[in-house]
């Protein structure tokens, strides 16, 4: 089993920043893909950011250019830092993790953007 904690979440101005983080534990060993989706309320869940074990970074277009994923493969942590964020940006974002043909998910964070 692997666990996923997020934190950094919360109310935001637009304009403003954030940066949130994602700590996986457990059995990570082989974790490959890690990343980010979020969700906003009505909404489906949409894919953010993801980042490979080597690497790799791909993003959507309403992160492209604003979001910078990143991640700390020694702690087995990803992170999101998000700059220029727009009310629309207004979501739960969950942190998700790959091993194999497994995906785990974090139990989400708030980010709130409003003046």
């Amino acid at each position: 089993q692997v666990q996923l904690v997020e934190s950094g979440g919360g109310l935001v101005q637009p304009g403003g920043s954030l940066r949130l983080s994602c700590a996986a534990s457990g059995s990570v060993l082989g974790m490959n893909v890690m990343g980010w989706y979020r969700q906003a309320p009505g909404k489906e869940r949409d894919l953010v950011a993801f980042i490979t074990s080597g690497g790799t970074t791909m993003y959507r277009d309403p992160a492209k250019g604003r979001f910078t994923i990143s991640r700390d493969n020694a702690k087995n942590i990803v992170y999101l830092q998000m700059n220029s964020l727009k009310p629309d940006d207004t979501a739960s974002y969950y942190c998700y993790a790959n091993i194999g043909a497994l995906i785990y998910w974090g139990q989400g964070t708030q980010v709130t953007v409003s003046s």
